[in-house]
């Protein structure tokens, strides 16, 4: 797989044994993980339970990565404090899962921690333009959310590509900030999430994406070191 820019990648704990949580948190650490991404779903939003706030607070103490939380939730708002005083260091919802997208972008930002957007497969990239400036990141989902393993789509890949194609038209940055004149700031970030692999990565970071979330591919056997230095184009 060839280097292609600074890439990030974010073991899905949904993947890893759920026995022993705070050991694969470690090992993917130790493995080279950039952080944890970690599924709460409410089976609602989607139609599956996974952790919970608990959980979310047991990861943060067995691991320095940071806490990537992705919410599979209706009423989003009102999981924003609890999450951030159990360690979430970014919060990334779904458009889909609400009306109040701004007012949820705003306050997780109030809070202190990075605030994501996430769209579904079928969700028009139409409307990402109104939220690239609200937002430190935009998550697009390469499998429908609510269950880990399943096959990628590919027909996301077009809509990394506009988002990319936009945050350059738009010389739009990291924290979806316009730099000043003579400011070089780190590129805006795009997030996969579902089927990444050692076949699909390749084709995401391509089209755009340097956030990259792996689960199944990470977790069920393998060195996971080795995995984790092919998504990123790294030598071992």
């Amino acid at each position: 797989m060839k280097k292609s820019k600074q890439i990030f990648v974010e073991p899905s704990i949904l993947a890893a044994d759920f026995g022993k949580l705070a050991d694969e948190a470690k090992r993917a650490e130790d493995a080279g993980a950039d952080a944890i991404h970690v599924d709460i779903m409410d089976g609602h939003f989607v139609p599956n339970l996974s952790l919970s706030t608990k959980a979310l607070a047991a990861l943060n103490r067995a691991t320095d990565l940071f806490m990537d939380v992705h919410i599979m939730v209706y009423n989003p708002f009102h999981y924003i404090e609890e999450l951030v005083a159990n360690g979430a260091d970014c919060i990334t919802f779904h458009l889909e899962a609400t009306e109040d997208v701004e007012d949820v972008l705003s306050y997780i930002r109030t809070c202190n921690v990075k605030a994501g957007l996430a769209f579904c497969p079928e969700t028009s990239e139409s409307i990402i333009p109104k939220y690239l400036d609200k937002c430190d990141k935009i998550l697009l989902m390469t499998v429908h959310p609510g269950f880990g393993g399943q096959a990628f789509i590919p027909e996301v890949l077009d809509k990394i590509q506009f988002t990319r194609n936009l945050c350059d038209k738009l010389n739009v940055r990291q924290g979806g900030v316009v730099p000043k004149e003579g400011e070089d700031l780190p590129p805006f970030d795009i997030q996969v999430d579902g089927g990444v692999d050692d076949q699909t990565a390749q084709q995401c970071i391509d089209a755009g994406a340097n956030h990259l979330v792996s689960g199944t591919y990470l977790f069920k056997g393998g060195n996971m070191r080795e995995k984790i230095a092919t998504l990123k184009g790294d030598a071992v």
